[in-house]
């Protein structure tokens, strides 16, 4: 069948381009930013259109000629996303009518027994609403929590389970939740598109457990080998402080924690299993919660964490191009630059390069990154503590910390574009070129143009540092390849 997949840069949607390839379907993607999809190892597979999800005009060509449409959108993180889901679904469902689509395939949260539904649940409901009454036969699927390597919601249990050998928690972890693997997320998304036209309809799909979330970090704990946790659940923690903790503990920001802890204060459990009529559970049956967990934990420590919750832009991060321009669009671009040469292969600095981060550091004065990212995480940014989807090899548009991988021209240059919270948009130029008289140029741009008088001054603020921290750079970066070069070439 000819699939569309809306969100394909994301979690979900870019674990189903594949499954879908894999069942032989046709699949047509629409992306804001098409360079993110630029290293998929799927994306020389699927038609790649260039649009938004509120572009009318962008969506109508996208749905042309398409049977089935995946709608995997969701604005979690934007402060105005209720209004942006409800246009982009209206703009979907609208464009969807008109081009003769068939199917239409939602994937929403359950849906709690309560008329007070926090703003991230009511939209998810709105959401699935307006595509069910499209005339377009429907199917909205409504999970709980995800289990799956590098979902927002394992991420939380995951570093919240390993970090705190005892926790003070609120009283919500005692309320029940039925988590489902993702591979049986994926089971259903992938046999929704050949459901039987008359069904239009929600679904809940959960796994067979209905645990609390006190048992999902004991459980976890365990699976993960580590020490029984100690955990105390007391009732004056609202959700909004829960949030700032899970903000502060985890990798997972404030924009994203508030909204997932207050899907928590419900219980959130399957209220029927309905879908077995027309999809059958899968050979084996649903997969339970330890073995779900095992299988992420194999993925996390193999590095084969194919998509992360981190994969969606941040909403506060410059999307603007690069400015090279020094007069760029009239205004100031300040430029710290340094090079130097090195004895070293451009191999062994390439690997260097491509590894940054994460558990290998920035390579000068860590107290003064971990202050930095620690700051940033009290101010409601991503901090550092998104690490590194793998250890040694990068792709365009993943998160590096707080850093976002802009352009890669391996095994050359490398470009991070900032998404931690600055007055203005950070950017920073990693390259190995070789040397005419041998060895290789190491060169680096750190680069920032400043929004309004604060920019400016945040600049000015910060440029006494820059010896120690761009210069520590550039002598640690080359050091660190001279100093592994025969490991570096072979990996190259």
């Amino acid at each position: 069948m000819r699939c569309v997949v809306l969100g394909a840069t994301g979690y979900i949607g870019g674990r189903l381009v594949p499954e879908l390839l894999d069942q032989g379907h046709t699949v047509r993607v629409l992306a804001r930013n098409p360079g993110k999809l630029a290293e998929a190892p799927w994306q020389d597979r699927v038609e790649i259109m260039t649009g938004d999800v509120t572009d009318a005009a962008a969506v109508t060509r996208a749905l042309e000629d398409t049977d089935v449409v995946y709608y995997l959108v969701h604005s979690l993180v934007r402060r105005d996303f209720v209004e942006i889901d409800r246009q982009a679904a209206t703009t979907v469902a609208t464009a969807a009518a008109a081009t003769g689509v068939t199917r239409l395939v939602y994937l929403g949260g359950i849906k709690p027994d309560s008329d007070h539904l926090s703003p991230h649940l009511s939209s998810r409901v709105e959401v699935g609403e307006i595509l069910l009454a499209s005339g377009v036969p429907t199917v909205e699927f409504r999970a709980a929590v995800i289990i799956g390597s590098g979902s927002a919601s394992f991420e939380m249990l995951r570093y919240l389970s390993e970090r705190l050998p005892a926790m003070i928690t609120p009283r919500w972890v005692r309320n029940r939740i039925q988590p489902i693997a993702i591979r049986d997320v994926l089971y259903y998304l992938t046999h929704a598109a050949t459901l039987p036209p008359e069904v239009n309809r929600s679904f809940d799909i959960g796994g067979p457990d209905v645990l609390t979330y006190l048992d999902m970090l004991h459980r976890y704990a365990e699976i993960a080998d580590l020490p029984h946790r100690r955990i105390v659940p007391v009732p004056i923690l609202t959700p909004w402080l829960s949030a700032q903790w899970v903000n502060l503990v985890t990798p997972v920001p404030r924009a994203i924690a508030v909204p997932l802890v207050e899907s928590l204060i419900h219980e959130v459990v399957c209220h029927e299993h309905d879908i077995a009529e027309y999809i059958p559970d899968p050979p084996g049956g649903l997969i339970v919660f330890e073995r779900a967990v095992e299988l992420a934990l194999t993925r996390i420590r193999s590095f084969d964490v194919t998509t992360r919750w981190s994969d969606a832009e941040y909403p506060d991060a410059p999307s603007d191009p690069l400015p090279t321009d020094p007069e760029w669009s009239g205004g100031s671009v300040y430029l710290d630059y340094r090079e130097r040469h090195t004895d070293a292969s451009p191999e062994a600095v390439w690997q260097v390069i491509e590894s940054i981060g994460g558990e290998h550091g920035w390579y000068s004065f860590p107290l003064a990154w971990s202050v930095r990212g620690w700051i940033d995480k009290l101010a409601g940014g991503v901090g550092l503590r998104r690490g590194r989807r793998d250890p040694h090899r990068l792709r365009t548009g993943e998160a590096l910390d707080w850093w976002r991988v802009e352009y890669i021209e391996r095994p050359r240059l490398l470009r991070l574009r900032a998404e931690m919270r600055v007055p203005g948009g950070a950017w920073l130029e990693l390259s190995a070129d070789p040397d005419p008289d041998g060895g290789t140029l190491y060169r680096q741009r750190a680069i920032f143009e400043p929004h309004g008088l604060s920019g400016h001054a945040y600049w000015k603020a910060i440029a006494p540092f820059h010896g120690v921290v761009f210069g520590g750079m550039v002598r640690n970066i080359t050091g660190a390849a001279e100093a592994n070069p025969v490991r570096a070439e072979e990996n190259s």
